[in-house]
């Protein structure tokens, strides 16, 4: 039997991507909002396109509200690539703040619109579509690819990529590649981690008509503690000499994305936002209560200690009684090697496909990449996105960048699992 090159299966992906431009559309068609909708109709699509293009999958996971698709191509033996994607999407919101119908997937010359399209379907329909592609060609896979579709990532991914790789499905994995949305020139190979800390304010109550004269209001005694929270953001992460290049590269590219003037120092530092906060029970009652939740993103290096010094420090200096707090720990900064043979190999087909310079950086938010890092399992995210419309209205992706991502993956496959 005559195997296909690495060329012909190149030249492929090419031929066949308006395919890849209506498989696209098709799954935007499906809503699957989290936590509003069901992520039922989109998993049976999925199912099916698997079962119609000959790849064995499961349904698994361990609430049936959001379960998981895992399938393999290959043989036990090689490289062991993971292909990860989330098929739940953010809430559509207020439908009158949209120019066009959030899940109508329609086609323009250069563009899908809907709900989505960067976060992040067009990149499961390009992990997908490149899985079909090496299925159909019969091409010889000198390891395996193992693709985790999940259905529960906008809500935190407990039932998701955490889930199964707790329970061994990324067990002796060489590399995953997760395809949500970057830019096409940069590849995320770190982010930061992050925890809420619940700050807690013990006053005494008393008739509001005496505030100021009896009682201990917690509020005050709040506010006294979230005007010099800021401080913690003079935490800086500890980054290894190999990582500055990397560092450099994301905070250049952050300030170009978010165009603050400092902005990409964001990377570098700890970041705290004050989201929620309650306290009282009527205006005519002096509190003695209050509770504020505070979001913090951690830098590569910083260390729970850090955080910990910190807060006694704002408290002390504040010099009021009944202050105490929780910390709630989601994950510590994670992030792969520059020179991983996952990042090496994405980051020379994106450059020949795109013909432009492609950097590694680290991104300021964080995903379920996390999840597959802490397994020591060497993970980057790449895949097609307009970010502009992520999380917000309006979200849509360039046709390019999605044809050019279902390249890019073919080719980086061909190169893992010795495709020549």
């Amino acid at each position: 039997m005559t195997h296909p090159t690495r060329e012909q299966l190149h030249q492929m992906a090419q031929e066949k991507s308006g395919e890849l431009v209506q498989l696209v559309s098709e799954l935007i068609q499906i809503p699957s909002e989290n936590p509003t909708g069901s992520q039922r109709p989109v998993v049976d699509f999925v199912e099916n396109y698997l079962k119609a293009a000959g790849i064995p999958y499961e349904e698994t996971g361990n609430n049936p509200e959001f379960p998981c698709i895992v399938a393999k191509l290959g043989s036990d033996e090689g490289f062991s690539v993971i292909l990860n994607g989330h098929l739940d999407v953010v809430p559509a919101g207020d439908r009158s703040q949209w120019d066009f119908d959030p899940f109508c997937g329609t086609v323009t010359d250069k563009q899908i619109l809907g709900r989505g399209t960067s976060d992040m379907k067009a990149g499961v329909a390009g992990l997908l579509f490149a899985m079909k592609i090496l299925k159909e060609s019969g091409a010889e896979l000198r390891g395996n690819i193992r693709l985790h579709l999940v259905s529960d990532e906008e809500s935190g991914g407990e039932y998701g990529s955490t889930w199964l790789c707790e329970h061994g499905y990324a067990e002796k994995a060489d590399a995953c590649l997760i395809a949500e949305p970057t830019s096409s020139n940069d590849i995320e190979i770190g982010q930061k981690g992050g925890l809420h800390i619940v700050l807690k304010a013990a006053g005494k109550s008393a008739h509001g008509s005496l505030g100021g004269f009896k009682g201990d209001n917690a509020i005050l005694k709040m506010a006294k503690v979230l005007d010099k929270l800021p401080r913690l953001t003079t935490i800086e992460g500890h980054f290894k000499d190999s990582q500055r290049h990397a560092l450099e590269n994301s905070i250049r590219s952050t300030e170009e994305k978010v165009g603050e003037p400092g902005s990409g120092e964001v990377i570098r530092h700890v970041s705290a936002n004050v989201g929620l906060i309650s306290g009282g029970t009527r205006p005519n009652m002096v509190p003695d209560y209050c509770e504020a939740t505070v979001d913090v993103r951690l830098p590569i290096g910083v260390d729970h200690q850090e955080i910990v010094d910190m807060l006694d420090s704002i408290i002390a200096e504040c010099g009021v009684e009944g202050i105490t707090y929780d910390l709630h720990w989601k994950s510590e900064g994670n992030y792969t090697d520059e020179d991983a043979v996952i990042v090496q190999t994405v980051k020379k087909n994106a450059e020949a496909v795109w013909g432009l310079e492609v950097i590694p950086a680290y991104q300021w938010a964080s995903s379920d990449a996390r999840a597959y890092r802490a397994q020591g399992i060497p993970t980057i995210q790449y895949g097609p996105a307009n970010t502009e419309g992520i999380h917000s209205y309006n979200e849509n992706v360039d046709i390019e960048d999605v044809v050019n991502a279902g390249q890019i993956y073919v080719l980086s496959l061909c190169d893992m699992l010795g495709v020549e």
